[in-house]
């Protein structure tokens, strides 16, 4: 799966009722994600929340943010997982 080097940018949109939201890199270009998309395991994230992410590609050619993280925060997943 193609992925990207981490993006820096914000939450500029999120619906709890559905968990969708969309992350905009400090490029302008939004990306969206789904709320298991946030990787210290909350399933909620305020508009406006600085984050860093990866953009990876999802299904349709699209691409979306994953392994949303607040800089500054402990990320609570391993780097990597035992294959």
């Amino acid at each position: 799966m193609a992925t990207t080097p981490p993006t820096t940018g914000s939450v500029t949109a999120f619906d709890a009722t559905t968990g969708l939201g969309t992350a905009t890199g400090a490029d302008g270009t939004a990306y969206p994600f789904h709320c298991t998309a946030i990787a210290d395991g909350t399933r909620t994230i305020d508009v406006g929340t600085e984050v860093v992410f990866d953009v990876t590609a999802a299904h349709g050619g699209r691409w979306e943010a994953r392994g949303l993280v607040r800089p500054g925060l402990p990320n609570p997943l391993p780097a990597a997982l035992p294959t």
